[in-house]
């Protein structure tokens, strides 16, 4: 019987059996492995898509017998440790993911190779600080410290020390901290609005900051809460919060992850109980609760009630406009703008809405750029990936360039600073929620 070519049918998702004693069976996971990369040996539509698919197509291509049994097993791991899990391959070129009978899910087999080289040996003490967000932040963002490690952050001896000592590229954009963090910010915030439902969302929505929005970047939730609640939905910030998660699933420690969930997700299914939307302003947070914990806890009806309740804030946006209850009195222009699409943005499935939430300002024109940034939060600060993420990066820096626009920037904030450390032109990323309060002039 012929195999069928390709697939017409929308991709679905397997949920991850991570739990089983076969996901970690080595023998049973090399077996995976060549068999998935010698698909994509005989394809090869991903190869423009990051470092992992030309890794492993030059280990092909330079074997004795050009075939995936001449490569070395061993030689395996250099095409996992390039997957920062994206999922483009997966939901944007690969036609032989489910419900295709080859049942391709690279990343995911990507994430059960990272979980098993995770539990057979740990990971580097650099790796572990890089994921420790939480706790980095908390130390980063205390008064005095924080000024010290800002500046450390930006003096390049600091940084050529940093990278002999813990492998962190001297090149790589970190981010800043903050010791007026969100939650200190917002603390006294309450919303004296009254909900207004419509016909697919509540009306109020819960904050989840994220680490980063809360550390690193806390006007991103600031703005988001301006143009919310100017738009009549009344916001408030999540009792408390731990990192999603995300971090801790790209390095393979899965229990990490589990207890994440254990902490986050009954916050937040009270939350829905209670009337409230959610929503992230970090792609990749928001897919954590969208997609990956749903996939790792099927049977978790809170997580599953989570997931059902968890929006970008642009596709909120657009939902309320669907029901005529956006506000669209713009006073500025923003003139042309660069808009990247985050790729855990694209992989949700939930269309443009950033760019079609800022072309509503007259006097604007968006022009979307759908390549990934090569950032993925700790990759691209990596000391041995960091040229790698920039060569990724590169066509993205370049269309920035050619559109000599007025603005730039990306829904995630990392992908923003990635594209401008490519720049170097001393312009700055401005998130798509700072363009949309500069347009309403609030």
């Amino acid at each position: 019987m012929s195999v069928r070519e390709g697939s017409l049918g929308a991709p679905t998702r397997h949920p991850l059996d991570w739990q089983s004693e076969d996901f970690y069976n080595e023998q049973s996971l090399f077996k995976e492995l060549e068999r998935a990369f010698d698909i994509c040996h005989g394809c090869r539509r991903c190869v423009s898509l990051c470092q992992s698919f030309p890794t492993l197509f030059d280990l092909v291509d330079e074997s004795k017998s050009m075939e995936v049994d001449g490569v070395a097993k061993q030689d395996y791991w250099k095409v996992v440790d390039h997957c920062y899990l994206c999922d483009l391959c997966y939901m944007t070129k690969c036609p032989y993911v489910p419900p295709h009978e080859w049942n391709l899910d690279f990343p995911h087999l990507m994430l059960r190779a990272k979980a098993f080289k995770f539990k057979k040996s740990g990971a580097s003490t650099r790796d572990k600080i890089l994921t420790s967000t939480d706790t980095v932040g908390k130390l980063a963002s205390i008064p005095v410290v924080v000024q010290t490690v800002n500046v450390a952050n930006s003096i390049k001896p600091m940084r050529k020390i940093l990278e002999a000592t813990l492998g962190v590229h001297a090149e790589a954009k970190l981010p800043q901290y903050h010791s007026s963090t969100l939650r200190k910010r917002l603390a006294n915030h309450h919303s004296s609005l009254e909900a207004q439902p419509g016909n697919t969302t509540r009306g109020k929505v819960a904050l989840f900051a994220t680490c980063y929005g809360n550390y690193n970047e806390p006007h991103l939730g600031e703005d988001l809460l301006a143009v919310f609640e100017h738009n009549g939905i009344p916001v408030t910030l999540a009792e408390k919060e731990q990192c999603c998660g995300m971090p801790k699933l790209e390095l393979g420690d899965l229990e990490a992850v589990q207890k994440a969930k254990e902490a986050n997700i009954p916050v937040l299914a009270k939350l829905v109980d209670a009337g409230w939307d959610i929503v992230a302003p970090v792609p990749s947070c928001a897919l954590m609760f969208k997609q990956e914990l749903p996939l790792m806890f099927p049977n978790d009806k809170d997580v599953q009630k989570v997931k059902a309740a968890m929006y970008d804030p642009f596709e909120y946006l657009m939902l309320r406009h669907k029901d005529g209850k956006l506000n669209t009195e713009f006073k500025n222009p923003l003139g042309k703008v660069a808009y990247h699409v985050a790729c855990h943005q694209r992989v949700q499935n939930i269309g443009m809405k950033t760019r079609d939430i800022l072309q509503l300002v007259p006097g604007t024109t968006v022009e979307p750029i759908e390549r990934c940034s090569g950032h993925d939060g700790t990759y691209a600060v990596k000391k041995e990936f960091h040229e790698a993420s920039m060569k990724i990066a590169r066509p993205v820096v370049n269309e920035v360039k050619q559109a000599e626009v007025d603005h730039y920037g990306s829904d995630c904030p990392m992908a923003g600073h990635q594209i401008e450390n490519g720049l170097r032109d001393g312009r700055q990323p401005e998130h798509p929620l700072s363009l949309l309060r500069k347009a309403y002039g609030i």
